[in-house]
C-alpha cells in the first residue's frame, strides 16, 4: 500500500538525515492520520492516499504562486523541491486519448445524455481513472462531448 510505502521513505529519510524529505513526509502522514481519525479508521486505502496527496500537491502549486508574486524565491524553491518530493507518489496521469476514451464510454452508459448529466458522467469517468486524471481537464472534455452530441 502506499501509506507504507510512504511511512518506510520516511524512516529511511530519517535515517539518511534528509531534512527535507523526512519533513514533508512527516507532514503527509500528519495528514494521514487525520483522515484516518476523521474516517474513524486505521488504514487508509490507495484512494483516499491519492486524494489526500493531491491536496498537498494543489496547496504547494498555490503556495508557490503567491510566492512568486511576494518575490520570495527562497520559499518558491523551497515549495517546489517539496512538491516534487510529493508528485514521486503520485500514479502518472492518464493522457489525453485515455480520458477520451473514458469519456465516450461514460458516454454509452448515458444514451440520451444532455448537460444537465454532466454531474453523473464526469463522476463516471473520475471513478474509472482511478485517480489519474485531474477534475479540470475531465470537466473540459465531458462538456465538449456534451456539446458535440447535440
Amino acid at each position: 500500500m502506499l501509506e507504507e510505502k510512504i511511512f518506510e521513505d520516511f524512516k529511511q529519510a530519517m535515517k539518511d538525515k534528509d531534512k527535507l524529505r523526512s519533513s514533508i513526509l512527516s507532514f503527509v502522514r500528519a495528514q494521514f492520520k487525520n483522515a484516518q481519525i476523521e474516517k474513524r479508521k486505521d488504514k487508509l486505502d490507495d484512494t483516499e492516499v491519492i486524494t489526500i496527496l493531491k491536496k498537498e500537491v494543489k496547496r504547494h502549486e498555490e503556495a508557490i504562486e503567491q510566492f512568486k508574486k511576494g518575490n520570495r524565491e527562497d520559499l518558491v524553491k523551497k515549495e517546489s523541491d517539496e512538491l516534487v518530493i510529493i508528485k514521486t507518489y503520485l500514479p502518472a496521469s492518464l493522457s489525453d486519448e485515455e480520458l477520451k476514451d473514458l469519456v465516450n464510454q461514460a458516454l454509452v452508459e448515458f444514451p440520451q445524455a444532455t448537460i444537465k448529466d454532466m454531474g453523473n458522467i464526469m463522476k463516471r469517468v473520475l471513478e474509472k481513472s482511478a485517480g489519474r486524471a485531474d477534475g479540470s481537464k475531465v470537466s473540459l472534455l465531458v462538456k465538449e462531448a456534451l456539446t458535440k452530441a447535440k
